[in-house]
């Protein structure tokens, strides 16, 4: 399945432009292997509020938390995870926010229409859209947006305007998990920026069903690449039968990576740091899986295993994947996936295996900063956990960013589109935060 690259930009290029421009979803310059002078931004300032510790000169607003009124008559539920955030015009943007609820949760108030239900009543995981102000981030107006889906994880935002949330629950009747259950489970579904309520949920079933964590899209093709949450995980891409309309259908694909079935380096060092190696994509069969069986499938089929993967994002011309526990130490790894252009194939290399404790300790959700950084969100699985935000470099070397004094994980990082604020939550109880300060440029 070719794109017609030149009829799919005329169609969408002002989409696709507005997202290279926005600092939610994009890079400045494109990443190097240059040194740079920049170190880090400090030690740490101890937080008198007790919840995040930041360099001098940062500082952060709490916007929202467990059990706040929201406009619609509910509250804001709890398990805040992944995030995405958009420009809607009228100087106001809007975060959309996940909630990786299960069913037994609460949801917060009393759901008017949702995908999925449980012996009758509307499953409770789902996205809330926060519209704020884009000079003083006042929030204006907090809602239900997306109902009746379970384990919202993570997710990835549109050139054309849209949050895909991704549901971590391949669950359904007579399976797992699955009790009272009306609906499988395990999708993605498509949240448009512009929302001003509930949405009617429909599941994206061609873009597979499994262990959803994140996803994120090729402003040049339109190609979608999607994550999976498992230890024996693959990385997936999904080419869309027309770009930008999900809905149309398309093909889900797994990558192969020539040379390399295995990239989480756990009985040996088989990706070397910085090794390229080329990639091509298997196509995926049964795809909405009724077995929870696609990975190993497309593994059977040469697809090479990924350790968990999760946050996904797009930075100018590259993707980067943070595989949680890759690596020797399994402590994380970062993959950088290039798409080839004029006919070249696509190339893949480890660009960051994480060493210590102190560099990361399991990494989940990423995102790309303005700046060309990564910020990696730290999802420890420790009785106690000492959660962080952690700082790559174009260059690959690892800093501290923040530390979460809350006991729980750090999630849904994302820039405002004028790259002075950054979004991020705290999972539960729920808090969103927006910190600025002095970004290395």
């Amino acid at each position: 399945m070719l794109l017609n690259r030149r009829n799919f930009i005329g169609a969408t290029g002002a989409a696709f432009s507005g997202l290279l421009l926005n600092g939610c979803t994009g890079r400045s310059a494109p990443l190097t292997s240059a040194p740079s002078s920049f170190a880090d931004y400090g030690p740490l300032v101890p937080d008198p509020a007790g919840m995040l510790d930041l360099p001098s000169g940062f500082s952060y607003r709490l916007l929202s938390s467990l059990g706040n009124a929201m406009t619609d008559g509910c509250t804001v539920p709890d398990k805040a995870d992944g995030m995405g955030c958009f420009s809607i015009g009228n100087d106001e943007i809007v975060l959309i926010r996940n909630h990786e609820l299960v069913p037994a949760d609460d949801a917060g108030g009393v759901l008017a229409k949702g995908f999925g239900t449980r012996d009758g009543a509307i499953v409770p995981g789902g996205t809330t859209s926060i519209v704020l102000d884009a000079t003083t981030l006042e929030v204006k107006r907090e809602f239900r947006s997306l109902a009746g889906t379970i384990r919202n994880c993570s997710g990835g935002i549109t050139p054309w305007g849209s949050w895909l949330t991704c549901e971590e629950a391949p669950t359904g009747p007579g399976q797992r998990f699955g009790e009272g259950l009306a609906e499988n489970h395990g999708w993605v579904f498509e949240v448009p920026a512009k929302a001003t309520g509930l949405i009617d949920a429909v599941p994206l079933k061609a873009m597979g069903r499994f262990n959803h964590e994140a996803a994120c899209v090729d402003p040049r093709t339109g190609i979608v690449y999607l994550s999976e949450d498992r230890d024996d995980s693959v990385l997936y891409r999904f080419v869309p039968t027309t770009p930008g309309r999900l809905a149309d259908g398309g093909l889900l694909q797994a990558m192969v990576v020539e040379g390399l079935s295995d990239t989480r380096n756990w009985t040996s060092p088989d990706m070397a740091l910085g090794s390229g190696h080329t990639v091509s994509w298997v196509d995926c069969d049964d795809v909405e899986s009724p077995n929870d069986d696609l990975r190993s499938r497309a593994a059977a089929k040469g697809a090479a295993l990924v350790a968990r993967g999760e946050g996904i994002h797009t930075g100018t011309d590259e993707i980067f994947v943070c595989s949680t526990n890759g690596g020797q130490g399994k402590l994380g790894q970062i993959l950088r996936l290039v798409p080839g252009t004029g006919g070249e194939p696509d190339q893949i290399e480890l660009f960051f295996e994480s060493q210590s404790k102190d560099q990361f300790n399991y990494g989940d959700n990423l995102t790309v900063g303005p700046n060309g950084h990564l910020i990696v969100c730290e999802d420890q699985y420790t009785e106690v956990v000492d959660n962080h935000l952690r700082g790559i470099t174009p260059d690959g070397r690892a800093y501290t960013l923040g530390r979460l004094r809350m006991q729980t994980e750090l999630a849904g990082g994302c820039f405002s589109p004028d790259g002075k604020w950054f979004f991020v939550n705290a999972y539960s109880p729920t808090r969103t935060l927006a910190i600025t300060g002095p970004w290395a440029v």
